[in-house]
């Protein structure tokens, strides 16, 4: 990272936490640990903008795009935590089963080392408790 680009990144984070305490002085050491418990889901309005037709119109469904965030996020590691918990209920409810979202995150064990698919599977573990029979499963 350069040194412009650091001080553009730490100007832009100093700008968020602003807002944060100006809208809601509570706030200001906002952690997204534990967001996914407060927001489990995206409405289906922002699930189509994010991950339907709106920005790719012919290309990939819903369940592929999710599924190949869940890939992204493991390679990432455990920074990427309650973002790979609202991925993996979103895939699910997109129809993708466990064993391909499993299958995934087996893949990039490869790109991301087995210590990322080790902590992703274990995120993936704890969705699937959580969503229990709900959730589809060809295994």
């Amino acid at each position: 990272m350069t040194d412009a680009f650091q001080k553009l990144f730490a100007q832009m984070m100093e700008q968020g936490q602003e807002m944060a305490r100006t809208l809601n002085p509570a706030l200001e050491n906002f952690s997204v640990a534990g967001f996914d418990k407060i927001w489990p889901t995206m409405s289906k309005d922002m699930m189509e903008m994010w991950f339907g037709k709106t920005f790719n119109r012919e290309g990939l469904d819903a369940k592929t795009r999710l599924l190949v965030t869940v890939a992204a996020l493991t390679v990432l590691g455990a920074q990427g935590e309650p973002q790979m918990r609202l991925t993996i209920r979103h895939a699910l409810e997109a129809g993708a089963t466990k064993r391909e979202i499993a299958e995934v995150i087996y893949q990039m064990s490869m790109f991301g080392g087995v210590p990322a698919m080790t902590k992703a599977l274990e995120i993936a573990q704890g969705v699937f408790d959580e969503v229990g029979d709900k959730a589809g499963d060809d295994a």
